[in-house]
């Protein structure tokens, strides 16, 4: 993680740095508004650590230059306001978190760590694995450098598997994920859908029938039943009795 301090008082700004470097968090100070911005031409930030009253460029316009600007970095304000609506107007402008001074390092670090986790400008991380390339925000599917049209509920089943990684998902997870909660238990959805999203994937089909357990993305057909594994056809025995997903 690599966080940028737009901190006016040096010594407060200094001893975050050392708090920080002793968590392993590499860190930059800017003593201004006008050169947090400079900073943020030339370097790429997890994290901003903004104080709302900088010298130079305010505090409040940072923030509004990073959100339209889409740098990719999020924002915690920093400010020794601690009036609701202080913070209400830091949110209004685009920032992500807010921490009033005084505030302790650890819950600094906490703060830090969670929304550096978070994907940067909001949108959902591009998932890739075994030759698909799948866009959230965008909702566009690649495979082998080729695009895809599919549909909603295609998407969301393939959303589903890519997200698993090569991991098995039973039928009735995939109706739990990319149905809502009325959807039959005992509807063929998932089977057809499957089906379908096989066909607009192409040969070889990436997607793989687990017998008697359910569906996973890439690798080698599953040994099991002859002309079960890796098929267009129904997921056989992917899951049980209760007829759900087939």
């Amino acid at each position: 993680m690599r966080v940028l301090i737009v901190e006016d008082e040096p010594y407060l700004a200094e001893a975050v740095q050392a708090g920080l470097r002793l968590e392993a968090i590499a860190s930059d100070i800017a003593g201004d508004g006008d050169t947090a911005l400079e900073r943020l031409d030339v370097n790429e930030y997890d994290v901003v650590v903004l104080d709302r009253d900088i010298p130079g460029t305010h505090g409040d316009d940072v923030c509004r230059i990073i959100v339209e600007r889409r740098l990719g970095c999020r924002v915690l304000m920093l400010t020794a306001a601690g009036l609701i609506n202080e913070k209400v107007a830091g949110f209004e402008l685009g920032a992500d978190d807010y921490l009033t001074k005084p505030f302790d390092l650890k819950e600094l670090v906490v703060r830090l760590r969670s929304l550096a986790r978070r994907p940067k400008d909001g949108t959902p991380p591009v998932v890739e694995y075994a030759g698909i390339r799948l866009d959230p925000f965008r909702r566009e599917v690649f495979r082998d450098g080729k695009y895809v049209a599919l549909t909603r509920k295609q998407f969301a089943v393939l959303e589903v598997l890519m997200t698993a990684r090569g991991g098995v998902v039973s039928a009735e997870t995939l109706l739990e994920r990319a149905w809502d909660e009325n959807a039959d238990p005992f509807t063929n959805a998932v089977r057809i859908t499957m089906s379908t999203l096989r066909k607009r994937l192409g040969e070889p089909s990436p997607i793989h029938t687990v017998p008697g357990v359910g569906y996973r993305l890439g690798g080698t057909a599953t040994a099991g039943r002859p002309g079960t594994a890796g098929q267009h056809g129904p997921a056989d025995g992917a899951h049980g009795s209760t007829g759900r997903g087939r």
